[in-house]
């Protein structure tokens, strides 16, 4: 059987995206991890933050992802600081393959200038933010299995370097 496929990356990088895609290609069920906390609590993430804290959204997160990366047939896009946690690292590393999807700040700035569903954006600088959590997570991120550079690159071609990456390893 093969084995579930993980998205990692920073916010707005285009994990739900990219991973809607690789389902219809792949014939594998697409979840979003951050969707799923906001089905389950009826709230968006950035109220979750704002409620009950990062902390709790944190504990909430680890549940959440590990109990999806146990079923199979999945492509399960994490959330942005998802695999800053151990025990989310650890699972993945060891039962999926592992996708890191980077673009550079300049790029991820324009894709998230005008969000305001983004709690660790909210009220700041975000090309400084943006870049304080990139500098933070790089190498975290960089444990993935893969790394795929998005820059310049169009969904599609982003897809079928992943799909070789997956079905030829």
């Amino acid at each position: 059987m093969k084995k579930n496929l993980t998205l990692t990356g920073m916010m707005g990088v285009g994990k739900s995206t990219i991973g809607k895609v690789l389902s219809k290609n792949l014939s594998m069920e697409f979840v979003d991890v951050d969707s799923i906390i906001e089905k389950k609590l009826k709230l968006t993430i950035q109220k979750i933050f704002k409620l009950k804290g990062e902390a709790f959204f944190r504990k909430l997160e680890e549940e959440v992802t590990v109990d999806e990366l146990k079923k199979s047939n999945r492509i399960v896009s994490l959330g942005g600081g998802a695999f800053m946690n151990i025990k989310i690292r650890d699972f993945v590393l060891s039962n999926t393959k592992s996708f890191w999807l980077n673009l550079n700040i300049g790029l991820l700035t324009k894709r998230l200038i005008n969000s305001k569903k983004r709690p660790l954006l909210i009220n700041k600088n975000i090309n400084m933010t943006l870049e304080k959590i990139y500098n933070e997570r790089k190498d975290t991120y960089s444990l993935a299995n893969y790394k795929i550079d998005c820059n310049n690159l169009t969904t599609d071609l982003i897809v079928k370097k992943i799909i070789k990456l997956y079905e030829n390893d």
